[in-house]
């Protein structure tokens, strides 16, 4: 009976850790239902981003006050999870603080005092998040798209972070206190718990320090667990997906399109002076799926462009800059990305209910976004610079525009004229090109 704890830890860690992995296991899935595409070159360039960018949060800081505050968050709450380590460790084998043995006292102490800094930097930023968030009226963190549950999700985030830093303190205060009874061997330095909480525990029995240390040991371990497999449904997965997100960013010059390979092709034998413009075709395979131009759902975009809708933050930066949304406009591209995200998840349920994808009668274009939104883009990648990870929401809005145009023939009436000249009179005026330099003899 003695070993019952560590049974039950264990066993909590096995299934909380196999459902976050299977969680991984489906989001890898889902990324793979859009198309292969090649982003592995300039490799040390590309780790020279992901380091500055999604481990550097060098983006963030553009907004001084919200992105200190955001790495407070980050940094604290990643290096304070370190200690998971040792919780792991001391809830299969029945130790006590595993690492101070491995440490030392001295370097022990260092490491839970900069453990105890950090927590309370993050208590101050999810505190200051959450006033911000709801009661200051920052207007990209109220517009429409998030009523519901992206509002609620954020709110939750915050409250999750702050109860597990709460814990955090709980269970050094008492662990403290039961060193000061002798009850515990002195491990560790808590400058925070020891000050602040300790003071309240004071006159508690020993027995109701121990049920209160275990009880924030074991909350602390089972949020955590809790936390890791909530990622899957919030926003907050770009924790995880900021670094492959990153990595995998493009690297070409801003407002550079991609060429369709098959128009390419066809445009090179039409400038070729050395092609026979009467030779027959070579012979179609009967198999072939003849290619699509452009997208109007999840398996017309590039597989970047999934990863890029699981990873969005959420956080507004992009529609906040958007000159369309700021004029009045429909279009917000922080919807592009989460409409992007609800249809592949609506494509994923199917998958799961039917071992495959059966057609549900849905798309991407339409269903989820609508063409209003895709004309109303100035293409002026506002909202890809101001992107904290790199996130492309410009890309989808060509793809789609791509197949309004070129599977559909829907431009609107403008877009239409503007090519007919083209096409015409190799420019987008309607005038000859015999006429076009009339103007310069004109007095």
């Amino acid at each position: 009976m003695q070993y019952i704890d560590n049974i039950i830890f264990f066993i909590a860690l096995i299934v909380g850790f196999g459902l976050f992995f299977k969680s991984l296991k489906e989001i890898y899935r889902n990324i793979r239902l859009g198309k292969k595409i090649d982003r592995t070159d300039q490799p040390a360039e590309r780790w020279k981003t992901m380091g500055k960018v999604a481990l550097g949060q060098s983006k963030m800081t553009k907004r001084p006050i919200a992105g200190i505050l955001h790495i407070f968050v980050y940094v604290g709450f990643v290096i304070i999870n370190i200690e998971l380590l040792e919780i792991i460790v001391d809830g299969i084998f029945g130790t006590h603080r595993f690492l101070a043995g491995i440490f030392g006292n001295a370097f022990y102490g260092f490491f839970t005092a900069t453990l105890e800094i950090l927590a309370a930097l993050v208590i101050i930023a999810v505190v200051l998040f959450f006033i911000r968030r709801n009661f200051y009226g920052v207007k990209r963190l109220n517009m429409k798209e998030l009523f519901g549950w992206p509002k609620n999700d954020a709110n939750w985030i915050l409250i999750i972070e702050f109860a597990l830093m709460v814990a955090f303190f709980t269970m050094n205060a008492s662990d403290w206190a039961l060193q000061q009874k002798g009850v515990l061997a002195a491990h560790g330095s808590f400058p925070v718990s020891s000050n602040l909480f300790s003071p309240l525990f004071q006159n508690f029995s020993e027995g109701t320090l121990e049920f209160m240390e275990r009880g924030a040991w074991w909350f602390h371990f089972i949020g955590i667990l809790f936390f890791m497999n909530y990622l899957y449904y919030s926003k907050h997965l770009h924790i995880i997906l900021a670094f492959p997100n990153t990595w995998f960013a493009n690297l070409q010059p801003k407002g550079k399109f991609n060429n369709l390979a098959s128009v390419t092709a066809e445009i090179k034998l039409m400038m070729d002076p050395n092609a026979d413009p009467y030779a027959a075709p070579p012979e179609a395979d009967p198999n072939a799926v003849p290619d699509k131009f452009g997208a109007n759902d999840i398996f017309d975009l590039n597989q970047v462009q999934l990863l890029n809708a699981y990873s969005c933050t959420e956080c507004g930066r992009c529609t906040a800059v958007c000159p369309a949304n700021i004029t009045g406009k429909k279009l917000s591209p922080r919807k592009i990305m989460m409409d992007t995200r609800d249809r592949i998840e609506e494509v994923a349920q199917n998958i799961n209910k039917n071992g495959k994808f059966v057609d549900d009668g849905k798309k991407l274009l339409d269903d989820h976004i609508q063409r209003e939104e895709l004309w109303a883009c100035t293409t002026c990648n506002a909202c890809v610079e101001a992107c904290p990870v790199l996130i492309d929401p410009l890309s989808i809005i060509v793809e789609m525009r791509r197949f309004l145009v070129m599977e559909q023939s829907a431009a609107p009436q403008e877009l239409n004229l503007m090519m007919t000249n083209v096409e015409n009179n190799a420019a987008p005026w309607q005038y000859n090109q015999a006429d076009r330099l009339k103007w310069a003899t004109e007095n």
